[in-house]
């Protein structure tokens, strides 16, 4: 299809589901309140929801479902999804990395990795980024929207059905802040972790941060048994402000203050991020400060060796400087391990084929 005509076509859905109800960002017992007032019996509710947890794509394929009442549904409601616009195998291990379009035509990355445990996905919660740090392809390309709970539920689903596999945990550290959408992630949580419907448990989630402390003390509050990952990526202000421009709003102390917060309200060891950058961020200096301000706290340091970024010129650390920032920190009693790399050979950290795709896009347009 002419990229015109597909435009047209989504812009075209877009108008129709503005004044349709996203039944998928639902929970059972709102759906059950819904259908009560049109006088249906709530095993109904119980029917669509399994359906909705499953993900289908059209209320025709509720097979049950009297076809009035599909036909209803539909009048009424739609199912968001995410269409698999671009799929890329690893060669060198399990990695899948999808470039999804939404039913609005936007695009949004999901990475699914298999580990001993089981098949993992990373997905997005919004569309673009905000938060502008600086070693981030997402933020690279500026922010659209943020992704609705049942937006967030489709990348899930789509893979799953693409693959064949069943997942059982899920990474919110894809593209966006998941607590700058907080209201629709925390809405996402309790969808996907319900016993009624996909039924991941919380304990099988993690959500990443790059430190809105607001929303940690908020999220705090919740006791949700999920994983929180905190981006800290630096042992001060000085480093830190220059990578993540959130550090101006909340520095360093202030954001590990509400990691302990956080820590003794859920009762979670919190995981701590930290991107190895050559150079920077990377010395024994920096392994005995961080040491130093984690000392005490019910945590395990991830450390990440930095994928290069068109716009900041950096290098990965090397596997010695690497090693010693481990024992480093083994030394002041923090545990720590690195990450291993999965999908190096298809950009499988999120940014970066949205970012390529609409470079191959805007360049074909230009030839036209």
């Amino acid at each position: 299809m002419a990229p015109a005509a597909e435009e047209s076509l989504f812009l075209e859905r877009m108008e129709t589901e503005v004044n349709l109800t996203d039944i998928k960002s639902m929970t059972l017992d709102e759906i059950k309140e819904q259908f009560a007032k049109e006088g249906q019996p709530s095993y109904r509710a119980v029917q669509v929801y399994h359906w909705l947890s499953r993900g289908v794509s059209d209320f025709s394929q509720m097979s049950d479902l009297p076809g009035v009442f599909r036909e209803k549904l539909a009048a009424e409601n739609y199912i968001a999804g995410a269409e698999i616009e671009r799929k890329f195998c690893s060669r060198l291990d399990d990695t899948v990395k999808y470039l999804f379009r939404m039913n609005d035509g936007q695009l949004v990355e999901s990475v699914l990795m298999h580990y001993l445990h089981g098949w993992t996905i990373c997905i997005s919660s919004q569309i673009g980024c905000k938060m502008g740090c600086e070693f981030c392809a997402t933020g690279k390309s500026g922010f659209s929207r943020d992704l609705t709970p049942s937006e967030m539920l489709s990348q899930i689903q789509s893979a799953e059905r693409d693959t064949g596999t069943r997942i059982s945990n899920v990474v919110l550290m894809g593209m966006g802040e998941p607590l700058d959408n907080y209201e629709n992630v925390v809405r996402f949580l309790e969808l996907v972790s319900s016993d009624e419907g996909m039924n991941i448990g919380m304990r099988h989630i993690s959500l990443s941060t790059c430190g809105l402390v607001d929303r940690i003390y908020q999220l705090a509050e919740k006791k949700y048994q999920l994983t929180l990952s905190v981006s800290l990526h630096a042992p001060n202000d000085a480093i830190r402000s220059r990578l993540m421009p959130v550090n101006n709003r909340w520095n360093v102390e202030k954001l590990l203050e509400a990691c302990r917060a956080y820590i003794k309200s859920t009762g979670r060891r919190i995981t701590f991020e930290y991107a190895m950058i050559d150079g920077l961020n990377d010395s024994v200096q920096c392994a005995r400060e961080l040491a130093g301000k984690l000392k005490g706290m019910l945590c395990h340091v991830n450390l990440i060796p930095v994928n290069a970024v068109k716009g900041f010129p950096c290098r990965r650390s090397r596997p010695a400087a690497v090693q010693q920032f481990v024992k480093t920190l083994a030394g002041g009693g923090i545990n720590a391990t690195v990450r291993r790399t999965l999908g190096a050979d298809i950009d499988a950290s999120c940014g970066q084929l949205r970012r390529r795709y609409e470079e191959e896009v805007a360049n074909v347009e230009n030839l036209q």
